[in-house]
């Protein structure tokens, strides 16, 4: 089913977030935690994809294997950083033979390794070009894209970033997923201002969970995430206590899950981390509300 179609209507939609191995001797582990997390019906499950391509054929295994074991939509993700154009035509066409109908097209984390290099000779420097490439395949996939609440971390500005996001909509994205966020009035303006600005496709809010003290660290270096002071009181009180933290944490994002369907969004992505016992936790929070 595509996304677009999920997406319609009144209906309340939780979606979870899940991520490949690096390595195949991984991959059953993994796969084991992903089989749990499809079980728990959420409206879809999105596979993610290595810095710099390096998981490709563990996300499309993964991806395909959702599909054919628990017949929960997937949304596969597809970089294109530092990958040719032919090698991005075959994982299209892997994709397609797959039976994948949704991809998530993304520029991808540059590496330090891929910092230092000549990004000028690239086939592709950006995902606006990832997004053409996907609708003149000639596959029918439901594009997604990616959006950031805070801006992305190589924008000027938020007026520069919506204005990029404006021409990847133009291009092909069909909704949108957001970067992590703490803090829901940095949605609901962010929503305003790009409704403003002409984006009316879905924006689907991400959501992690912080289930330990060290992701915080890790979440303000990968996106720059403002840490509300509620927050940060939280992490103080019980970071040091690896059970209450994580009790606190599923607490936090279930409330943040909540006010965002009160004020009227309809669809959430919670970044799982592999964890089926945190999905089962906020989807048991959330039970009467998803009825």
């Amino acid at each position: 089913m595509k996304l677009t179609e999920l997406l319609r209507g009144d209906r309340l939609h939780l979606s979870f977030e899940v991520f490949p191995p690096k390595t195949s001797t991984a991959f059953e582990d993994v796969r084991a935690a992903v089989e749990e997390i499809a079980a728990l019906r959420p409206s879809f499950v999105s596979v993610t994809y290595g810095a710099g391509g390096g998981t490709s054929e563990f996300t499309l295994s993964i991806a395909e294997d959702i599909l054919r074991t628990q017949h929960v939509p997937t949304l596969a993700h597809l970089t294109c950083v530092s990958s040719t154009r032919e090698t991005v035509r075959e994982r299209i066409a892997a994709m397609k033979q797959a039976g994948i109908e949704n991809v998530m097209a993304l520029r991808g984390d540059l590496t330090p390794e891929l910092m230092n290099t000549d990004r000028s000779k690239w086939d592709y420097r950006y995902a606006i070009e990832l997004v053409r490439d996907l609708k003149e395949s000639g596959a029918d996939f439901c594009i997604g894209g990616a959006c950031y609440p805070e801006k992305h971390p190589e924008s000027a500005d938020s007026v520069e970033d919506i204005i990029h996001l404006k021409e990847k909509v133009d291009a092909g994205c069909e909704f949108l997923t957001t970067q992590m966020f703490f803090d829901n009035n940095l949605l609901y303006r962010y929503l305003y201002r790009i409704r403003e600005k002409g984006i009316e496709v879905p924006v689907i809010p991400g959501i992690m969970p912080i289930t330990n003290a060290k992701q915080v660290e890790r979440a303000i270096r990968l996106s720059g995430s403002f840490m509300p002071t509620r927050f940060r009181s939280l992490v103080d009180k019980f970071g040091s206590s690896p059970a209450a933290m994580k009790q606190a944490g599923i607490i936090y994002a279930t409330d943040q899950i909540i006010d965002l369907y009160a004020n009227g969004v309809k669809n959430v992505h919670v970044y799982t981390m592999n964890k089926p016992d945190v999905a089962a936790s906020i989807l048991k929070n959330l039970s009467d509300i998803l009825g």
